[in-house]
């Protein structure tokens, strides 16, 4: 196969997308960046409007587009509307009800906000790997310490987990950085580290990340896009997309593996 040709599928795309992001120039990273955390948007999305999702001009991201192997937007696009299975649910035509009933602003930003939730909800089962799943279970069920590390916006997260671990009596430790103690030197061999970061990825987790898995410490990690540095380091990745309103995004979709993930945990330790 030429090494320059368009990718012919999704899944090629994301494995090329993750070959080449590391080396890109930083306008070009952030078009991959941004495309690898939406990629459910390219068959419905202008070039402006990417663009403009992910900070460079048109131009920039056409350039991606090449890079990537294709001759612009549209050859990009093509694949993605091939593959495009979804379509507008009911739930738009009550929100586009909502915008025209001309409600007040407060209740127009629950309707967005719960509309966002709504389709990451459903797009997790496509991003989430269920071998992977499995595999992170297994890999905690077994681990002698669950060490749980989630900074700023992950931290409701990694804190929601402790509570559960703790709740089910499943040996787990919150790392918070608190103080600027990061607490390395407590994990130890037979534990697991349970990172939760979404880019920009915090740099304590990604520390703490690597300096585990180089002392042969496995990591589970939650985060955002195909192109995580974290699936370079070779942790067992549960990837989730959130949809964004306004450029905030809600922890819907990463609060629903949370769950899942310590249920199964606790599920597995009673056997």
């Amino acid at each position: 196969m030429n090494a320059n040709a368009a990718p012919a599928t999704v899944d090629a795309f994301q494995e090329r997308l993750l070959a080449v992001a590391d080396g890109l120039p930083k306008r070009l990273r952030q078009c991959a960046d941004y495309v690898a955390a939406n990629i459910e948007r390219i068959a419905v999305s202008t070039v402006a409007e990417l663009a403009e999702g992910a900070g460079v001009q048109p131009s920039a991201f056409m350039r991606f587009c090449q890079i990537m192997g294709f001759s612009g937007f549209s050859d990009m696009q093509r694949l993605f509307r091939e593959n495009y299975t979804g379509g507008w649910p009911d739930y738009t035509t009550r929100l586009n009800n909502l915008r025209d009933s001309g409600d007040d602003k407060g209740t127009l930003l629950l309707a967005e906000f719960v509309e966002a939730g709504r389709a990451s909800l459903e797009n997790l089962l496509n991003t989430v790997d269920p071998l992977e799943f499995e595999a992170a279970i297994r890999v905690l069920s077994s681990a002698s310490m669950i060490h749980i590390v989630g900074l700023r916006r992950s931290f409701p997260v990694a804190s929601y987990l402790a509570y559960a671990f703790e709740k089910m009596r499943v040996p787990a430790m919150l790392h918070a950085s608190v103080g600027q103690l990061h607490s390395d030197s407590a994990i130890r061999y037979g534990d697991v580290v349970l990172a939760i970061t979404f880019s920009p990825y915090s740099a304590e987790t990604m520390e703490l990340v690597s300096s585990s898995l180089a002392r042969r410490v496995p990591v589970v990690a939650i985060t955002d896009t195909a192109v995580s540095p974290l699936r370079k380091l070779g942790a067992t990745i549960l990837t989730v997309s959130e949809v964004d309103f306004g450029a905030f995004r809600s922890l819907s979709a990463t609060l629903c593996v949370a769950i899942a993930l310590a249920v199964g945990v606790g599920t597995q330790r009673q056997i």
